[in-house]
C-alpha cells in the first residue's frame, strides 16, 4: 500500500466525500441485485413507505462510509487500513443499490446526509485514533446493529416487493461479513455504555432519514 502525505490524505477523503454526497461514488460493478426482478405496482402509500425504508439505508450507507474513511485516515495498521478500504468500496455498492432504488420510486436521498457523514467520518477517526482492536469492534457492532435494522426493514417491506428485498438481502450478507472479518481481525468487545449510545444515535438518525 503506498504512503500518501497528509495533504494527500486529504484531498482523497475530500474527493470521497463529495463522491458520497453528490457523485458517483467508486464501485465493485457487482450485479444490481434487483436487476432481474419484476416490480409489483404499488399504491402511493407503500411507495411513500418503501422509499422512507431505503432512504434510510441509503442514509446508513453514507455514515458507513464516512465512517470507514475517518477510521482508515487515522488507523495505524496497514492490513486494517486494507481491510476497512475493501469494506468503504462495497459499501458504495450499496450506497448505488439504494439510490437506484428511491430512483425507481420516485423518492430522494436524505437531506440530512452531509450532516451524518461529517458526524460518522469524525467519530470513525476518533475510533482509529485509539488504537485498532477498538477500531475494528466500532466497526464490528456497527456492522451488527446495521444488520438489525436490515432484518428490521425487510420484516416492514410490502410482501410484493421483491426488488428491494433482493438488494437489502444482498447488503445483508455484505454487512455480516465486515463483521466477521473485524472479529477475526482482533476486534474488541465495545462496553455495554458505548453500544447503548451507538444504537441512540441510530434511532435519531433513522428517525429523522425515514421523513427527509
Amino acid at each position: 500500500m503506498r504512503n500518501y502525505s497528509p495533504f494527500d490524505q486529504l484531498i482523497m477523503n475530500a474527493d470521497t466525500a463529495l463522491r458520497t454526497l453528490f457523485g458517483q461514488p467508486v464501485v465493485t460493478h457487482r450485479d444490481y441485485p434487483a436487476e432481474n426482478i419484476s416490480d409489483a405496482d404499488f399504491s402511493d402509500q407503500e411507495k411513500k413507505h418503501i422509499s422512507g425504508l431505503m432512504r434510510v439505508n441509503h442514509c446508513g450507507e453514507v455514515s458507513a462510509q464516512a465512517l470507514y474513511q475517518g477510521q482508515s485516515l487515522t488507523s495505524k495498521n496497514k492490513e486494517v487500513k486494507e481491510k476497512l478500504q475493501q469494506a468503504a468500496l462495497e459499501e458504495n455498492d450499496h450506497l448505488e443499490w439504494t439510490k437506484n432504488r428511491l430512483n425507481e420510486l420516485g423518492g430522494h436521498t436524505s437531506l440530512l446526509n452531509p450532516l451524518w457523514y461529517g458526524g460518522s467520518f469524525a467519530i470513525g477517526a476518533f475510533a482509529g485514533a485509539i488504537g485498532d482492536k477498538w477500531n475494528l469492534g466500532f466497526l464490528a457492532e456497527t456492522e451488527h446493529q446495521v444488520v438489525e435494522h436490515l432484518e428490521s426493514h425487510l420484516n416492514k417491506l410490502p410482501g410484493g416487493d421483491l426488488r428491494s428485498r433482493a438488494i437489502l438481502e444482498q447488503m445483508k450478507i455484505d454487512e455480516l461479513k465486515h463483521a466477521t472479518t473485524a472479529i477475526e481481525h482482533g476486534a474488541a468487545e465495545l462496553p455495554p455504555p458505548v453500544k447503548t449510545l451507538m444504537q441512540a444515535m441510530s434511532k435519531v438518525m433513522t428517525g429523522s432519514a425515514y421523513y427527509l
